[in-house]
């Protein structure tokens, strides 16, 4: 800001814009609504079935009848978008992951209830091999490496099961290359190109991760396994950049980060860059450690999912995936 000479204390005193609630208000920079959510949610097997997830306070792995039940109280709240993570069972895990092409999946049964019920909120599914393979890496593997075009063929498979089942917004998690690209083609050739993809474009190898393996059960699976090859290095920014330009230019509709308070950096640039919707993963290891610190009260947890919200949107987001969707648009309705 330029300095004219009369820009100086006491002619300036910024506390002025914060004196009382009806200015500060007025003066806000950056807003949470409900909007602004995508609430998460852990499907598993069974039928009146709520299994609490020990890592993640509060977040319970729920059977389809109840995922219906809960989506119609997000919907209600105003939460535009639910996210499905499916736990599959042990049994049907394999190395190749061929359960997640089975269009009577879990996954798949869970869209087809819900859009039976409430056809006006938007369903986004996954797209990535680790629930249903039982090494629990994202693609598959052979001789010990995670092969990237073999990924790609299954993926396009997986994608195509979800969206006939009614998923709306396909989104790719896996960070194989050319995934989009791939998806985005085998959607349209079957008619399906009215359904958008959520690219997670910058995905970093996070120890954040923890807890959401343990909600799917993915956590045994992988063991001390890890997947640096093909998710980025927390290191590297500019790197991110070129993964959003090349899922853009493969057919993105949209571009995620992931984790997200961590990565905000990288959120404020993607948006700044491309200017396209830009989400961020609020994920389980974030969600686990402020659920924790106020359980043994030192936070306070209200004030401290709005605020977490409130910085996912200064930095640039246009909404955020957060476990807390429901409890926050519950403290925003007041």
């Amino acid at each position: 800001m330029p300095d004219n000479g009369q820009s100086q204390f006491p002619r300036t005193r910024m506390r002025r814009n914060r004196a009382d609630a009806w200015v500060r208000r007025l003066t806000r920079e950056s807003t949470v609504t409900p909007d602004d959510l995508i609430w998460p949610m852990f499907v598993q097997e069974g039928s009146a079935a709520r299994t609490p997830v020990p890592s993640m306070p509060g977040v319970d792995r729920l059977s389809i009848d109840l995922v219906v039940e809960s989506v119609g109280e997000a919907k209600a709240l105003g939460v535009p978008a639910v996210a499905i993570f499916p736990v599959t069972p042990q049994e049907l895990k394999t190395p190749d992951g061929k359960e997640a092409t089975n269009s009577g999946n879990l996954v798949c049964r869970t869209v087809r209830a819900i859009k039976e019920k409430h056809d006006d909120i938007g369903v986004i599914c996954d797209v990535a091999l680790d629930p249903y393979t039982t090494h629990g890496q994202d693609g598959i593997v052979r001789d010990g490496k995670i092969l990237n075009d073999e990924t790609v063929e299954v993926l396009c498979q997986q994608a195509f099961v979800q969206a006939q089942a009614g998923c709306d917004v396909i989104a790719p998690s896996d960070m194989m290359d050319g995934r989009v690209g791939a998806i985005r083609k085998a959607l349209d050739d079957e008619g399906l190109d009215a359904v958008s993809l959520l690219a997670y474009s910058a995905k970093y190898a996070s120890a954040y991760y923890g807890p959401f393996r343990d909600a799917v059960g993915s956590a045994q699976s992988l063991g001390t396994a890890d997947k640096r090859t093909y998710q980025m290095d927390p290191a590297n920014s500019d790197e991110a950049i070129r993964e959003v330009a090349l899922d853009v230019a493969e057919g993105a509709d949209m571009v995620m980060v992931k984790p997200g308070m961590p990565y905000l950096d990288i959120v404020r640039r993607v948006k700044d860059a491309f200017g396209l919707p830009t989400f961020a993963y609020q994920v389980s290891g974030e969600y686990a450690m402020l659920r924790g610190a106020a359980d043994r009260g030192w936070l306070d947890w209200e004030r401290a999912i709005l605020e977490s919200m409130v910085c996912f949107k200064r930095a640039g987001a246009d909404g955020v995936l957060t476990y807390a969707a429901p409890q926050i648009a519950r403290l925003l309705a007041g």
